[in-house]
């Protein structure tokens, strides 16, 4: 299916919703929905992960009043959300205090209740784009069981496309290869910093026809402005003082052509074949505007051919 059912190409991503890193009110997490739809963004996604089922609650308010036709939605398996006895702080990386837990369950069992939560949650009727979320350290059970139960999915109409999303390359490189996929979302493996999807994933779908959502464009924060910060993240830890040096050196490449390192972020992936686009994750209405008029700035040709007579880019990169 096509991801992007527009000729724009670029989303939402759903994580800042749920209060990654720091915590987001609902009037912000709805007026930055709003925002991406008034954008015309038309793909949004989630998962159950982002604030222990948060995000999938305040995306579906969002959305509720829209034209179920006119977007592509997607969320994820493999993490169930329970109820605890107590509240307790989220020690995962998502500000809120909750009676909500997670666990890990790819079994056929689990990803036929994390889809039936998920449609409760964000009160629709469809997925239209399943991923198996983070199998990092369950590839056996991933392979056995969730991706088995998402093609039986998939192939009885329930859902559209299935996937899955990952912040590392080569496991998703054996997904490719081995397992009859749609589509994978790739986390900060394919960036203007980090391109070594090149070596492996992305190569990899082309051969297979499998499509690709780049996200993680901004590496967590580390391009997501002009200048990095001297306590930017990367890969959402503190970035290496090389990997900043190296930023402020695209930045500057960047700023001799007229445009800046964000813009630059947000136009490489798309370069790709196999990309079919991107998911940015935006905490506020004003983000979500301020990342939608960086997409639409005009790269000049040269920055990309400065970038690697720099060594700042790989030469294998395509930028055209």
């Amino acid at each position: 299916m096509k991801i992007f059912p527009t000729d724009l190409r670029i989303g939402l991503g759903g994580a800042p919703l749920g209060g990654l890193l720091s915590e987001i009110t609902e009037d912000d997490a709805l007026a930055t929905v709003d925002a991406a739809w008034d954008e015309g963004w038309r793909y949004f996604d989630t998962a159950p992960h982002y604030g222990l089922g948060l995000a999938e609650e305040r995306l579906g308010a969002a959305l509720a009043s829209r034209p179920r036709d006119d977007y592509v939605l997607s969320s994820k398996v493999g993490r169930i959300i329970y109820e605890a006895d107590t509240s307790a702080t989220d020690d995962e990386g998502f500000d809120i205090t909750s009676r909500r837990r997670r666990r890990w369950d790819f079994s056929r069992d689990g990803v036929l209740r994390s889809i039936e939560d998920s449609l409760r949650r964000i009160g629709t009727d469809r997925l239209d784009v399943v991923f198996v979320h983070d199998p990092d350290d369950h590839y056996e059970e991933a392979v056995a069981t969730a991706f088995p139960t998402l093609i039986e999915l998939r192939e009885q109409g329930v859902i559209g496309a299935i996937g899955s999303g990952m912040n590392q390359t080569a496991m998703l490189t054996r997904f490719v290869e081995e397992i009859d996929l749609d589509v994978i979302m790739l986390a900060g493996r394919y960036t203007l910093i980090d391109p070594d999807g090149l070596d492996d994933v992305l190569p990899a779908c082309v051969a297979n026809d499998v499509q690709v959502l780049a996200v993680g464009v901004f590496n967590s924060g580390l391009m997501a402005q002009p200048r990095p910060a001297s306590d930017a993240t990367f890969n959402y830890e503190p970035a290496a003082a090389a990997l900043i040096e190296k930023a402020n050196k695209l930045a500057d490449v960047c700023e001799s052509h007229g445009v800046t390192l964000p813009s630059a972020a947000l136009a490489f992936p798309q370069f790709h074949p196999a990309v079919a686009g991107i998911a940015v994750g935006c905490r506020s209405a004003a983000e979500a505007h301020a990342n939608a008029a960086l997409s639409k700035v005009e790269i000049p040709v040269g920055l990309w051919s400065d970038l690697k007579s720099a060594g700042l880019l790989r030469e294998d990169a395509p930028t055209s």
